[in-house]
C-alpha cells in the first residue's frame, strides 16, 4: 500500500483534531466536515453518470439512497441492484472501494419496503509509532445498513421513512500514538417526499425533497467531548421528461444539497475565546446543529456557498439503451469539487447494466483526485419483462 493511503486514512482517523484546526484558520478554506463521509459518495452508476442527480428521477432499486419515497411509483414489483466503485484510483490506490447492495419489494400498488447496504474499505494501513517503527497493520472499514417503508399519499404524492445503522471502524480498537480508538456507531433516519407529475407516456415533471442521516453523533474514543457529527443532509430535486415518440425520451434533472452540519468557527487569535468557540461547536445538540447550520457561516453569501448543485441528463431509447451526462458543483471555499460525468446503461429482459465515468480535470497538484472514477451497477427487475423503469 502506498504511503499516500496511510496519510489519507490518518487524516480520516484524526479529522476531529487535525482537520478542525485547519478549518479554523480565517485565511484558509472553511469546509463543513463530518464523520463517515462515505455516506455522501454517490452509491449507484445511474446517478453517477448524471452528475449525482437522483432525488426526482424515475424510481429504481437505488431509490433508497436518494429518495425512498419514489419507490411506490416503480413499475416493477421488486428489484435488486449491486454497485462497485473503485475509489481514488487516480491517486494510485488499488484497495480502496465502495460497494453497495439495494432492493425493494412493493407490498401492493400503494406501499413498498426496501433495504440497502453500503460498505467502504479504506485498504490496508500500516500503523507506526512516533519513531516510525512498524506496529501492526489493519484494514479500516465502514458500513451502513438501512430499512425503509414508503407509501403513496395520493395519486401523485408519496412519502418514505428509513432507519439506518452506521458502523465506522478506523483503527480496530488499537492504541495509536497514545490514543485508544474504538469503532464508532450511530443511528440515523431519513424522511422523504416525492411528487410524480408524469402522464401515461412518461412525460412531465417530478420533484422531491429529502432529509437524510438525521441521527446521533459518532465517537471513536471514550472522551465525551470528542463526538463528531454525521452528514445530515437536506436535498431538493426536480426532473422533467420529454417524450419524443414511442421509443425516445429525454430527462433533465437538477438536485441541490446542503449538509445540516455546523460550520467550524474561525480562529480569533485569542486562545481562551477559541477554546470556548470550539467547545460550543462540539457541545451543540444534534437538533440544534441542524437548525444552526443555516445561519453560522458568517453571512448569507457564505451560507449559499455551502449548497452543492448537480445537473444531469438521460436519453433513453426503447427503454433498453440509456446515455447520460452530468455536472457537479461545489464552491471552492467549501470543498471545491467540480466535475463532469458520463454514463450509459443497457437493459434486456430482467437484467440491466449501468456504467458511469468521472471525466479527468485539472493538472498537477490541481488535478481532481476523483478523476477517472468508475462505477458499475447490475440491476435485476425480478418480475419485469424488460426495459428501464
Amino acid at each position: 500500500m502506498k504511503q499516500l493511503t496511510l496519510k489519507l486514512s490518518s487524516a480520516l482517523l484524526l479529522a476531529l483534531s487535525v482537520g478542525f484546526a485547519e478549518a479554523q484558520n480565517p485565511n484558509s478554506i472553511n469546509v463543513v466536515t463530518s464523520a463517515v463521509p462515505f455516506l455522501r459518495i454517490s452509491p449507484d452508476a445511474r446517478a453517477g453518470g448524471m452528475g449525482d442527480v437522483g432525488i426526482a428521477t424515475s424510481p429504481d432499486a437505488n431509490s433508497s439512497f436518494w429518495n425512498l419515497a419514489k419507490t411506490p411509483f416503480a413499475t416493477s414489483r421488486s428489484s435488486l441492484t449491486a454497485t462497485y466503485t473503485p475509489w481514488l484510483k487516480d491517486l494510485g490506490l488499488n484497495d480502496v472501494y465502495l460497494a453497495s447492495l439495494a432492493g425493494y419489494y412493493k407490498l401492493d400498488d400503494d406501499q413498498a419496503i426496501s433495504s440497502s447496504i453500503r460498505y467502504f474499505s479504506l485498504g490496508n494501513i500500516q500503523f507506526t509509532d512516533f519513531a516510525g517503527n512498524d506496529l501492526q497493520s489493519f484494514r479500516p472499514r465502514e458500513f451502513s445498513i438501512d430499512f425503509g417503508y414508503s407509501r403513496r399519499l395520493g395519486e401523485k404524492l408519496s412519502a418514505g421513512v428509513a432507519l439506518r445503522y452506521i458502523n465506522s471502524n478506523l483503527a480496530g480498537g488499537q492504541a495509536v500514538n497514545g490514543v485508544s480508538y474504538k469503532a464508532g456507531n450511530a443511528v440515523a433516519g431519513d424522511l422523504s417526499l416525492f411528487h410524480s407529475g408524469v402522464d401515461e407516456t412518461g412525460a412531465g415533471w417530478n420533484w422531491g425533497a429529502t432529509l437524510s442521516n438525521l441521527g446521533t453523533k459518532i465517537s471513536y474514543t471514550s472522551d465525551a467531548q470528542q463526538k463528531d457529527y454525521i452528514p445530515a443532509n437536506l436535498g431538493l430535486g426536480a426532473a422533467y421528461t420529454s417524450v419524443f415518440d414511442e421509443t425516445s425520451k429525454l430527462t433533465f434533472g437538477a438536485d441541490v444539497n446542503k449538509l445540516l452540519v455546523p460550520t467550524p468557527p474561525s480562529l480569533t487569535n485569542d486562545p481562551t475565546r477559541d477554546d470556548a468557540n470550539l467547545l460550543a461547536y462540539r457541545n451543540k445538540t444534534v437538533i440544534n446543529s441542524w437548525f444552526s447550520s443555516f445561519g453560522d457561516a458568517g453571512s448569507f453569501g457564505n451560507e449559499l456557498k455551502e449548497f452543492q448543485a448537480s445537473l444531469g441528463a438521460e436519453y433513453t431509447y426503447n427503454d433498453q439503451f440509456a446515455f447520460r451526462a452530468g455536472y457537479f458543483y461545489e464552491d471552492k471555499l467549501k470543498g471545491n469539487r467540480k466535475y463532469f460525468t458520463l454514463g450509459a446503461g443497457i437493459y434486456y429482459n430482467v437484467f440491466g447494466l449501468n456504467f458511469s465515468y468521472l471525466i479527468p480535470s485539472g493538472n498537477g497538484v490541481n488535478r481532481n483526485p476523483l478523476s477517472n472514477t468508475l462505477r458499475f451497477s447490475l440491476v435485476f427487475d425480478l418480475d419485469k419483462e424488460g426495459g428501464m423503469q
